[in-house]
């Protein structure tokens, strides 16, 4: 087995992406896009852009750069990063650069981990080479396909507002004008290397997504399929101390951070699925706390959280905290598939604590949005400009919309409306540069600002005690972290680099069905003490063991073996031939085939024929297919078969 990372991704929003080759199976684990990136893009907005100095930008620690670099002596001869520096145009996407290194007629198998991870799949799909089966289950499925189908809504703004491109390279990308961009957004396009322009792409249609979305095979949690007499695994049972462990480099503190005046910070930890722990909960009173004094004070709450977990979490602890206090103030929820999306995880019980999963069980909702949307506390709206919310819109209020990057959206529409108010509040997601995601509205911009971190992923101090719970036999580990952790069982890997994995030792077992082991006719091998059978079974997955189980048909019939391994002796051969009728000689001047020296057996009766015998095969060469089938009975008698 070889892994090749082909990105190590940027936590939740861009999960990591790989090629897994497993006897020649190419498995891509991951197709997403890097959404970030659309910073470099300026948003829909029709009047100028205040100036910003990059030296101001670079103080904020958001784009940090190394002093002792040439590149930042570079950057001084540059125009300041300002508003104005941004690009201008309708935007591309920025996919995993490395991935179109490979040939993608020549990747079997994609697995999908999240939604998140599935943005990208039209993109690869589309590509005529492209014939790979995908699996992914059922959940990430329909979430990934509402999340695309909000993305082109969203991006339609901008195709409206530039108008078709027709040109197959849009301007910005032309060599003249990168070089021209200040050096952080030139980073961001071409990468730290300069070598990921060839990454960015158009954004796929509602057709894409339709004809990508009809080539995946949808799994049920816990689910087992074999590909080709290979096992692919999708379930949630604990890890066994024989399983192989792929760490990703998803390591983020979890914090909060409050700007626009001073910084504070509040460490906590972040749980596997949507629970009420106490870090947690302090984490979502926080911003409940700061959302309720700034609609308290007359300001709105802006909130472009996409991630459903916190979306989820956060939606029903405020309006719990807004029930038990004297604030009346309309609570609107803005997305083209919000509807869709609140009605669908309320009824996936897999990715909950056990807590919310008996209470689903139980028959009672999961959420309270549910219920509140019902009572009509909650306002679900497909736009921002949806007539019904332009005609019961009231303020202040609290927004949650997409997105998170600032560029797209309904939540550029109210930036542009809030983003003076110094009452009002912008929740902002950890992990993306803010200062360059408000750059637009930075000169002028007083709201209050939180950045709060839910990023999925394990602290580094507790990956040892997790392995030791574990015991995996074999641990795959970023690069950047070797320093810290070292040990037999551990195996590094880096970017673009592919490194041979190691089997398991009894890895190649399979389990034989009991009714099928009794009616199995062994057959001991001439030239080695073991013996061989042949056997007609269906294979099969069980709690991640390979099992040969019996098929609903009847066995092959008893004939002649179907395979043949080993060199016949020579002399055994013209016996055994003459006995059919057919007469020959062993030349004495052998054949070079390559490396190889090939004996040749010259048949004279009834008809002309060769029989060349090597180390790695046995070659007959005859014109007429009745001797060619004799000669065949011969050589099957003097090797093994089965």
């Amino acid at each position: 087995m070889e892994l090749t990372c082909l990105s190590r991704g940027k936590g939740i929003h861009f999960p990591p992406c790989y090629i897994l080759d497993v006897c020649g199976i190419r498995i891509l684990i991951n197709c997403p896009i890097d959404l970030s990136a659309l910073a470099v893009f300026s948003p829909l907005h029709r009047g100028s852009h205040p100036v910003v100095t990059e030296e101001s930008l670079l103080s904020s620690g958001d784009l940090s750069t190394d002093c002792k670099s040439p590149d930042l002596k570079r950057q001084k001869l540059e125009k300041p990063l300002d508003a104005n520096s941004l690009v201008h145009a309708e935007p591309w996407y920025k996919t995993v650069a490395n991935l179109h290194l490979w040939n993608i007629s020549f990747i079997d198998i994609v697995l999908i981990s999240s939604p998140y991870a599935m943005l990208g799949l039209p993109l690869l799909a589309r590509d005529n080479g492209f014939s790979a089966k995908i699996y992914m289950t059922e959940a990430a499925a329909k979430l990934g396909k509402l999340m695309m189908e909000n993305l082109v809504t969203m991006h339609a703004e901008y195709r409206l507002f530039y108008g078709p491109d027709e040109a197959m390279v849009p301007k910005w990308m032309k060599w003249e004008e990168l070089e021209s961009l200040p050096f952080a957004l030139r980073e961001i396009i071409l990468g730290i290397d300069g070598v990921e322009l060839g990454g960015w792409m158009q954004l796929y249609s509602a057709v894409d997504i339709e004809d990508s979305v009809k080539k995946v095979h949808t799994l049920k949690y816990m689910e087992e399929i074999c590909y080709n007499a290979h096992a692919l695994e999708f379930d949630c049972h604990p890890l066994q101390g024989n399983d192989v462990i792929l760490y990703t480099d998803s390591l983020f503190p979890n914090t909060f951070e409050h700007s626009n005046a001073d910084r504070s910070s509040i460490a906590a930890e972040n749980p596997p699925c949507l629970s009420e722990t106490s870090e947690e909960r302090e984490k979502l009173d926080f911003i409940c706390s700061c959302v309720i004094a700034s609609v308290k004070s007359g300001g709105s709450a802006l909130i472009p959280i996409d991630q459903l977990r916190i979306l989820l979490a956060l939606l029903e602890m405020l309006l719990f905290q807004l029930e038990n206090s004297d604030i009346k103030v309309p609570v609107y929820v803005v997305s083209s598939v919000a509807e869709e999306m609140l009605a669908f995880t309320n009824i996936i019980p897999e990715w909950l604590c056990k807590p919310r999963q008996e209470q689903l069980f139980s028959g009672a909702s999961l959420f309270a949005h549910v219920e509140l949307i019902k009572e009509g506390k909650i306002q679900v709206y497909p736009d921002i400009h949806s007539p019904k919310l332009l005609s019961n819109w009231q303020e202040p209020c609290i927004v949650f919309c997409p997105h998170w990057n600032l560029r797209l959206g309904p939540v550029v529409n109210l930036l542009w409306r809030w983003h003076e108010d110094e009452k009002s509040l912008l929740v902002l997601e950890e992990g993306i540069h803010s200062s360059l995601s408000l750059l637009p509205f930075s000169k002028t911009i007083k709201m209050k600002v939180i950045q709060c971190s839910f990023l999925s992923g394990i602290e580094l101090n507790k990956i040892q005690p997790f392995l030791d719970s574990l015991q995996p036999k074999l641990v795959l580990l970023p690069e950047s972290i070797k320093p810290q952790m070292t040990s037999p069982s551990i195996i590094h890997y880096s970017v673009n680099e592919t490194i041979r994995v190691p089997s398991s030792e009894d890895g190649n077992e399979i389990d034989i069905a009991p009714d099928l082991i009794s009616h199995l006719q062994w057959r001991s091998l001439n030239e080695e003490n073991l013996s061989i059978t042949r056997l007609n079974g269906k294979l099969a997955m069980l709690n991640g063991r390979s099992q040969i189980l019996a098929k609903d048909e009847l066995p092959l019939p008893k004939g002649r073996p179907l395979f043949h391994w080993g060199s016949p002796d020579l002399q055994k051969l013209l016996s055994c031939l003459l006995e059919m009728g057919v007469c020959g000689s062993i030349l004495e001047n052998n054949r070079n085939r390559g490396t190889e020296t090939a004996n040749i057996i010259q048949i004279l009766e009834p008809k002309d024929a060769l029989i060349e015998v090597s180390k790695t095969g046995t070659t007959i060469i005859a014109a007429d297919k009745k001797l060619a089938s004799l000669i065949f009975e011969a050589v099957s008698c003097t090797v093994d078969g089965v």
